[in-house]
């Protein structure tokens, strides 16, 4: 129960950056780094940073996101994939 929980909190922050980051980058304020980014995606919120990617068309130009982010999400998902089955 509790990487559920993990899993919607890290995915939730992941959309929200990428929405936060697009407002700043259009309003010409500070922005997020894209380490915090990848940082977030790697940490299993890869899911949540892809789907804002494509809700907020934001980092969609970078090659290292558009083909990154979801090649990493396919291996978050294969690794829990492979959790689940494995499990004793």
């Amino acid at each position: 129960m509790a990487l559920l929980i993990y899993a919607v909190l890290i995915n939730g922050y992941g959309f929200w950056i990428m929405g936060a980051d697009k407002r700043r980058a259009k309003a010409h304020r500070w922005r997020i780094s894209e380490k915090r980014i990848w940082l977030t995606a790697v940490m299993f919120g890869s899911l949540g940073v892809w789907i804002g990617m494509r809700t907020f068309r934001h980092k969609t130009k970078h090659k290292s996101f558009l083909y990154g982010v979801p090649l990493l999400f396919l291996t978050e998902a294969a690794l829990v994939l492979m959790y689940l089955m494995y499990k004793t």
